[in-house]
């Protein structure tokens, strides 16, 4: 049984308490396990399906969509986040993609654009997908050189996005694109492109490590209506920042599931495997591995949910607390894994077992939405800039 007791911090209210008890026994019950033998893209077509089926895709919109609240709750996206990685990997892929990949429309869209993209996203009836990075832009955003330029009623979209998860099975992406109201982070958009646009082809699946569903977009001569523009011209950047700042600190979340998995499974292959005349956990050398172990998992939580309390409390930007989660939590995940796969000897490293999965599925979190490296950049950037303005090094509040 995981440590649940970090759900009487003061970060959370009851009704999160309740949401971890439910999404545990849905989970626990089977509700992350796609049907046997399915293949990846059947697998995360049902995922998503149950997930809205089960409700709980309504942390990922708001209320006046179908959602559980006025504005997207980081607590209960972080939480849910957390459980589901615990128990599959790939059920956190589809749930997070979900708020992901329509987070710029909940934000910033227009009421037309949530009337139609927002309540089959909630209901599972349509997959989403956020296409940011490409072949020579993925941390540097600036550098985007996708390009989209007015023409009549219509925006016309030329480039590569690659990376894009759930390329491939997505029914709309929010592309973004530079459209040349200045230069560098000053000149981007952001678009809904529905899959089905003349002018997008799924150029290359990509199969990476831990099975997900990734692509490479190529845009040629894609036409997409003038209403499919999220915001104003040259709100691109903005965007793209505003949505990674709440989402951001979930990646760190789902980091901790990994993370507590592992542990859970050292322990209880310290508990039982019998060595030299006593268990593995009787070796000091096994304990201190499990002391340092339990408290990553905790510095790695008090991070990723101050990070989301701080948010949730009101405060327009948390750039420096969801970079410091995500950098902390996504490589101190990757240490505990790496303890537990140790522990467990060569069965560690058995193939789809579950510490074995879970060494596949950490290592890319450390990568995806800011690399460590760039969220270091960040995290130094903040505190220089707090230094020389006086301010508290979180820009926008």
């Amino acid at each position: 049984m995981p440590d649940r007791s970090f759900l009487s911090w003061p970060f959370f209210e009851d009704e999160h308490r309740h949401l971890a008890a439910w999404l545990e026994d849905w989970a626990g019950s089977g509700g992350t396990e796609p049907a046997h033998g399915a293949d990846l893209d059947v697998a995360c077509r049902t995922l998503v399906r149950d997930l809205g089926e089960a409700g709980w895709l309504r942390l990922v919109v708001p209320a006046s969509h179908g959602g559980a609240r006025d504005r997207l709750d980081v607590r209960s996206l972080c939480l849910a986040r957390e459980i589901l990685a615990r128990h599959a990997g790939l059920a956190d892929f589809a749930f997070a993609m979900q708020g992901l990949g329509t987070g710029p429309v909940t934000l910033f869209g227009s009421d037309a654009q949530k009337d139609r993209y927002l309540p089959p996203v909630r209901q599972g009836l349509s997959i989403a997908a956020f296409a940011l990075s490409e072949p020579e832009a993925g941390s540097d955003v600036a550098a985007t050189a996708t390009t989209a330029r007015p023409d009549g009623d219509s925006w016309v979209i030329d480039g590569t996005k690659t990376w894009i998860s759930n390329g491939g099975i997505a029914d709309h992406y929010v592309v973004f694109a530079r459209t040349g109201e200045g230069p560098g982070a000053k000149g981007l958009s952001a678009f809904m492109v529905d899959a089905g646009s003349a002018g997008l082809t799924v150029a290359e699946r990509i199969e990476v490590t831990a099975p997900h569903p990734l692509a490479t977009l190529r845009f040629e001569a894609c036409r997409v209506p003038a209403a499919n523009l999220i915001g104003r011209p040259g709100d691109g950047f903005r965007i793209a920042m505003a949505t990674l700042d709440v989402f951001r600190s979930t990646v760190g979340a789902a980091a901790l599931g990994f993370a507590r998995r592992a542990l859970d499974e050292a322990v209880g292959r310290c508990a039982t495997r019998r060595i030299f005349g006593g268990v593995l956990g009787d070796l000091q050398m096994s304990q201190h591995r499990l002391a340092d172990m339990a408290t990553e998992v905790d510095a790695a939580a008090l991070l990723v949910y101050r990070a989301a309390w701080t948010k949730d409390s009101g405060a327009d930007r948390v750039t420096r607390e969801a970079a410091m989660a995500k950098l902390y939590a996504t490589e101190a995940a990757q240490r505990v894994v790496d303890g537990a796969l140790q522990l467990l000897g060569g069965l560690g490293v058995v193939r789809d077992s579950v510490v074995e999965t879970l060494y596949r599925e950490i290592r890319p979190l450390r990568i995806y939405e800011g690399a460590s490296e760039v969220q270091r950049v960040v995290i130094a950037r903040q505190l220089l800039s707090a230094r020389t303005t006086g301010g508290p090094g979180r820009p926008g509040t």
